[in-house]
């Protein structure tokens, strides 16, 4: 069993930057591929970021493609994104998802584990 805390969400002016944090307990992070969807009002969770176990390759949605950063330190059992030139558009509650099968880039709240979420709110 895993738990998932994310963190580092707030309130933030468009062009602005944040990084959350993903804490895992419980279990390492090592034999997990990790995620990060996000969801704003009204609207379906979808893809943002996602990092392979050992973090050598990442895939990104192309509307945070060149903007946000996903990294892991599994030593620390934590997956980060650091999110730049932030847009109101980028405003949701943010969840990082963990699966040990496939890298996440696929909402499916079935598979693996999930977080509570974090709410990112850019202002313009």
């Amino acid at each position: 069993q895993v738990q998932l805390v994310e963190s580092g969400g707030g309130l933030v002016q468009a062009g602005g930057s944040l990084r959350l944090s993903c804490a895992a307990s419980g279990r390492t992070l090592d034999p997990y591929a990790m995620g990060w969807f996000r969801q704003a009002p009204g609207k379906e969770r979808e893809f943002v970021a996602a990092i392979s176990w050992g973090g050598g390759t990442t895939y990104y949605a192309d509307s945070v493609k060149g903007r946000f950063t996903i990294s892991r330190d599994n030593a620390k059992n934590t997956v980060y994104l650091q999110m730049n030139s932030l847009k109101p558009e980028d405003t949701a509650v943010y969840y990082c998802n963990a699966d040990p099968r496939t890298v996440p880039r696929v909402v499916d709240t079935s598979r693996g584990y999930w977080g509570q979420g974090t709410q990112v709110t850019v202002s313009s």
